[in-house]
């Protein structure tokens, strides 16, 4: 069994410029970014480089839509290497951008067009959440087909990974939480799956630990707090990013994409809804398999009793980080319970497969319900 299967050369920088000194910003480039990321980070540098700003073709998740704009919009520059300077949406979007994209990007995420990798692609995350920067996951909305979708192949890694501190100074608290509570759960789950070797436990572990006991630190100390761990949160995102890409995510993320996808709640804030509800689950059905050892790690972080209640204390501290939403308020109704289980069950299996326990129909929805 491969153990662990790290791709990208991964560097870390405390600033953009001592990025730009190493790796030369120019007009070879493309980079991909934010103009209000741009602006404070890379303009002050002075370099001549071809600059995409992704908001001009839309806001919110990646989208097929949204990729063809983009990259119809890359063709008019000559470029060798793209750099991605952004959340998970610029990283996922330039990873498919780094491809061969045929006319309609959906083509790739079906299947019909085999992914065939044609740039360099350099990543430096922006947000301390999906760790996509060591991963070969794309996610869209396919938004003819009314669902999300993964694309996982060799070709969509990054050759280079960055992390910047400096560049998440300007995270709004609320993407910060999220972002973070993403990270948390990449290490949960990766940590539970049954494709965890010793190697992936290791940075599963370390990412928990770290996450959890900067959640201490700066719980009821102001929305700025997190501003002075930042470089904590970066890594135990990377270490996170490092331990799912090996190991897999599973139900968290498998019934998020149910809201994201019909109510575009971003990725991190769709699986913070769904993360304790189906730990709890998962301990109700196997309390002294490996989710022991889990329990064991937060109660320890947390100095509350390991017994069944952690979960209600994991839901109380991130709750005094961003208070959870109800599933209505987003605006499901009571119907889309059954739909969004059989979506789930339907599109999700790659996902599913990483349980920590097999997940009935019945149980899925019994989330599903309890969250609604």
């Amino acid at each position: 069994m491969l153990a662990l299967r790290i791709v990208p050369k991964i560097y870390y920088f405390d600033t953009v410029e001592a990025f730009n000194a190493e790796f030369s910003i120019s007009e070879r480039d493309l980079l991909v970014t934010n103009e209000w990321i741009y602006t404070p980070y890379v303009a002050p540098l002075g370099v001549k480089v071809n600059v995409i700003f992704q908001e001009k073709f839309g806001m919110g998740e990646p989208s097929d839509e949204m990729i063809d704009g983009l990259v119809a919009a890359a063709k008019q520059y000559d470029y060798d290497r793209i750099i991605a300077l952004g959340g998970g949406t610029i990283v996922d979007i330039c990873k498919i951008l780094a491809l061969d994209v045929p006319e309609h990007s959906i083509d790739l995420f079906t299947g019909k067009v085999p992914p065939k990798k044609l740039k360099e692609l350099v990543v430096i995350p922006t947000t301390c959440g999906t760790g996509s920067e060591v991963t070969n996951v794309a996610i869209a909305e396919l938004k003819s087909l009314e669902v999300k979708k993964g694309l996982a192949v060799d070709e969509t890694y990054a050759d280079t990974a960055v992390l910047i501190p400096e560049t998440m100074n300007g995270l709004p608290y609320k993407v910060f939480v999220t972002s973070s509570v993403d990270a948390l759960i990449h290490a949960v789950e990766s940590f539970l799956s049954p494709k965890a070797s010793p190697f992936t436990e290791m940075y599963s572990r370390r990412a928990i630990k770290m996450i959890m006991r900067n959640y201490e630190l700066i719980a009821g100390k102001g929305e700025d707090a997190f501003k002075d761990h930042l470089r904590d949160f970066v890594l135990a995102s990377n270490y996170a990013g490092i331990a799912f890409g090996n190991a897999g995510c599973a139900a968290v993320h498998a019934l998020s994409y149910s809201i994201g996808g019909a109510f575009h709640v971003p990725h991190g804030e769709a699986n913070y809804q769904f993360f304790t509800e189906v730990m709890k689950k998962y301990m109700a059905k196997k309390p002294d398999g490996k989710i022991k050892k889990l329990t064991k790690m937060l109660a320890k972080t947390m100095d509350v009793p390991d017994d069944d209640g952690v979960f209600d204390a994991l839901d109380a501290l991130l709750g005094n980080l961003l208070p959870k939403k109800a599933l209505r308020e987003y605006g499901m109704v009571e119907e889309q319970i059954d739909s969004f289980t059989k979506s789930t069950v339907d599109n999700q299996q790659r996902l599913l497969g990483n349980n920590y326990v097999f997940l009935t129909d019945e149980e899925i929805r019994e989330i599903f319900a309890a969250l609604y």
